[in-house]
């Protein structure tokens, strides 16, 4: 069955504010005073450069360089919070636990104690500063990608995240799960719209946003998915699954055997499903990790891995008979 994509969400996010509950995400805060050199031989990316109110995304590998999650990181000063899917919490929580020795840090899984509300689209940061105590839209605005906040709602505290990995920049909004419904209520007291899992899905398929379990997963190489530039920190120091990262990137010159990629189909192919086939020059090429009609394009869309010589942009690709091209991520 195909999703049905809601035109109404789609334009509230495009075009105005619309927000969505991300309470399955996985939350872990790691506090103590070691807790940045500590993520800092773990994580890919330079997460003891971060000073409070700044953030990352990174990713969390085994010795061979495959991928265990991809988190975002936020330092707001006394703790880091980590963000991660849902499915993949768990595994983490006990992987980073394994790793502390003497180091000044205690962990703590805060999934069931706090609820994560997205708000996106051009107005999120009009809404929420109409919501916040004294935090202005220019405040919101102003915060770099993973930069974060402080503030109050409601006569309690929030944590306020700016993020990308939605498709369409926003925020999201950390709070005690018990006071996410005076925030939800709030919101649609504003014309804020909800925003429906199938139209979120388009958004961030339309964006080339991968997301763990669907587009990446625990055999995947970062370069693979694409994500070093953003993940990756080329000069720091030590991290698991580095000599894996640096070989390729230096004695392969980056090259890796498959590489995610986009696909558009013309506009009356059927939508292809996850797992399908992707054939090339009449060989099986890759498969398709992600997929959606997209309102913006009006057209069929999917994100798949493809075999290296199938992934320039423009090669004549087949899904289960449907005629499309490789094309460059993000799609909009």
């Amino acid at each position: 069955m195909v999703p049905v994509v809601s035109s109404a969400s789609y334009d509230a996010a495009r075009r105005r504010a619309a927000f969505i509950d991300r309470s399955d995400r996985g939350r872990i805060v790691v506090s103590g005073k070691d807790r940045a050199s500590y993520l800092q031989g773990l994580l890919t990316n330079d997460i003891a450069a971060l000073k409070p109110g700044e953030g990352c995304y990174a990713a969390y590998l085994t010795a061979q360089g495959r991928m265990i999650a991809d988190l975002w990181v936020y330092e707001l000063g006394d703790i880091i919070l980590l963000m991660m899917s849902g499915e993949v919490k768990d595994v983490v929580l006990a992987k980073l636990d394994q790793f502390i020795f003497g180091e000044d840090v205690q962990l703590g899984d805060v999934t069931a104690t706090y609820a994560q509300i997205g708000v996106i689209g051009p107005r999120a940061a009009t809404a929420l500063s109409e919501l916040l105590q004294a935090v202005p839209a220019s405040v919101l605005t102003s915060l770099h990608d993973h930069g974060n906040l402080r503030a109050a709602f409601d006569g309690g505290s929030v944590i306020v995240t700016r993020i990308v990995d939605s498709g369409e920049p926003g925020f999201d909004v950390y709070l005690e799960r018990e006071r996410a419904g005076a925030l939800l209520a709030a919101l649609e007291r504003m014309d804020v719209a909800p925003l429906d899992e199938p139209t979120a899905e388009a958004i961030r398929v339309e964006a080339g946003v991968p997301r763990f379990h669907r587009d990446m997963d625990e055999e995947t190489i970062p370069l693979e998915a694409g994500i070093e530039s953003r993940a990756i920190s080329m000069t720091k120091g030590c991290y698991v699954g580095q000599e894996v990262i640096v070989r390729v990137l230096h004695r392969g010159h980056g090259r890796v055997v498959r590489k995610l990629v986009g696909v558009t189909f013309d506009p009356e192919a059927p939508l292809p499903a996850p797992g399908a086939i992707v054939r090339a020059s009449d060989r099986d090429a890759g498969h398709v990790t992600s997929a959606c009609l997209s309102p913006g394009l009006q057209r069929p869309i999917a994100m798949a891995y493809v075999h290296r010589d199938f992934a320039e942009p423009g090669t004549r690709v087949s899904v289960g008979g449907a005629s499309g091209a490789v094309s460059p991520l993000p799609f909009l």
